[in-house]
This record gives C-alpha cells, structure tokens and sequence, in this order.
C-alpha cells in the first residue's frame, strides 16, 4: 500500500515532463513539419541557452530526491532484518529502484549532450529510457504488495498506461520521423501523471468512492456492489482525464499552428484535402 505523497511526487514528475514533451513536439512539428525528428528530451529555448538542459535536471533532481525518499525515509534506515531485505519495506526498495531507472537515464542523456564520453543517437536514449519504463511495468506488475480490490483496479490501469508509454517511446526509436509516436509518448507520459494524481485523490484522500473506505492501510468496500461501482468510476475518471488531455492537445496545435505555423503545415493540409476530394 502506498501512501499520498507517494503517488503525488512522482506522478508531479510525470505531469511536467508530459505536458513539456507534448508542447515541444507540437511546436516542433508546427514549426517544420519536415525537418520533424522525435526527441526523447526536449532543450527550452532562450536565456541564451542556461536552461538548454532543465528538463534533464528536472528528470534527474526528481528522481534522485523521490528515490532517497522511498529507499531511506521510508524505510526508517532498516533496510535489513536478521541478515536479509526488509520484507515490511519491500514495496519501497522496488520503488526505489523503479526511480533509480530513470535517474541513470537522466545521467546517460547529460553525459550523451553535454561531454564526448558517451555520444548516442536519439534512436539510442529513446530505447534506454523505454528500458526505465519496462522496469516500471515490470515493477508494478510483479509487486511485492498484494493489489485487490478496488485499489488493484486502479492499479492495473496504472500499468496499462505504463505499457502505453513504452509502446509509444519504442515506435519513435523505430520511426524517427513520426510526429504522432512522439506526440504519443508526451500523452501517455502525462496520463500516467494524472492517473498518479487521481489514485492519491481517490484512494488516499477525499474522493474514495461511497461504501469504501481506507482502514489499516487497506482498501475496503462493505459490499461487492460498491466495489463494482468504485471500478466502474474509476473507468470513468480515466475516459475524463483521456479526453481532457485530448482537448487540451488539440488546442495547443491549433495555438501553435497560427503562431508558430510554417508554411508547410498548410500545404500538407491543402494536399490531402486535395487528395480527399479526388
């Protein structure tokens, strides 16, 4: 069982790494539809070139500090008993190591950008950080705390978006070119972070479903009823956050479309409405 903060820190992680990937590669697209490359990371512009790297740093400080949180806060530092892992805290070493997946990949990208030491192409760090991602999957598939219930419903979903992810990163290391697999890994990157949001808010906070409720670190329901409810709202708050996301998608291609539209991004609409209407 996890706890508040423990699905709000990373899932704040996920969030801003998300919305920043769908953004840049919108902008990106928009900008030059053929020249078009995904990127696993995305450089900010401007402040002549500071904060070329920070949403590296971003992966790399909120990973290392959600991971020192997991491997040694929770653990209280009792990380053996009588000479072997701390069964109690199980579930917080694999977090630990879930994160440390994509601190080291957070590493691999910076010495890839900034240093001739490890020169990698983008196809490269795509698969090391879909590899960080099937850790997660993996992770969360084979956990060492029993989900059921309700709060395995909520955590199936979560796996589901994880596999979403690493579906969509592993794409855009095979297809270098496609603007909707880099669009893709930026969605499914930022449902993950909602979906980490909306499980803190219903199973650890005021939205708990009617007839359930958290006692002794356990998701109860009084009756299956409930239980079936409670799943059923929570298919409803994914399809929510899906659609959200969709729109808000939509909307800021059409806000980079006019402000940083290329000519090119014209014509291709022009050419397949030509297309349509042979």
């Amino acid at each position: 069982m996890g706890s508040f903060p423990g699905h709000v820190l990373p899932g704040t992680l996920f969030l801003l790494v998300g919305i920043w990937h769908i953004w840049s590669s919108v902008v990106r697209y928009a900008s030059n539809p053929k020249s078009f490359r995904v990127r696993v990371w995305n450089p900010v512009p401007g402040f002549d070139g500071r904060l070329k790297y920070l949403e590296l740093y971003v992966i790399a400080g909120g990973a290392f500090i959600d991971m020192c949180i997991e491997f040694f806060y929770s653990t209280h530092l009792k990380f053996f008993v009588h000479g072997v892992l701390n069964p109690t805290h199980m579930n917080d070493f694999e977090h630990a190591g879930m994160l440390l997946m994509f601190f080291v990949f957070s590493l691999v990208a910076l010495l890839s950008e900034k240093t001739s030491f490890l020169p990698l192409p983008e196809g490269a760090l795509c698969l090391i950080v879909a590899t960080a991602f099937c850790a997660e999957y993996l992770l969360f598939y084979f956990h060492s705390t029993t989900h059921k219930g309700l709060e395995g419903h909520y955590h199936l979903l979560l796996v589901l978006l994880v596999g979403l992810c690493i579906l969509s990163i592993v794409t855009g290391s095979l297809m270098p070119t496609s603007f909707p697999a880099d669009l893709c890994s930026g969605i499914a990157i930022t449902l993950q972070g909602l979906w980490f949001y909306q499980t803190a808010f219903t199973l650890y906070g005021p939205m708990m479903p009617d007839g359930c409720r958290l006692k002794e670190n356990m998701v109860t329901c009084h009756s299956q009823d409930k239980e079936v409810r409670g799943q059923l709202l929570a298919n409803f708050q994914l399809f929510s956050l899906v659609f959200g996301v969709l729109v808000a998608v939509a909307g800021s291609y059409i806000f980079a479309a006019k402000r940083f539209g290329h000519s090119g991004v014209m014509s291709l609409h022009t050419a397949e409405d030509g297309l349509d209407q042979n």
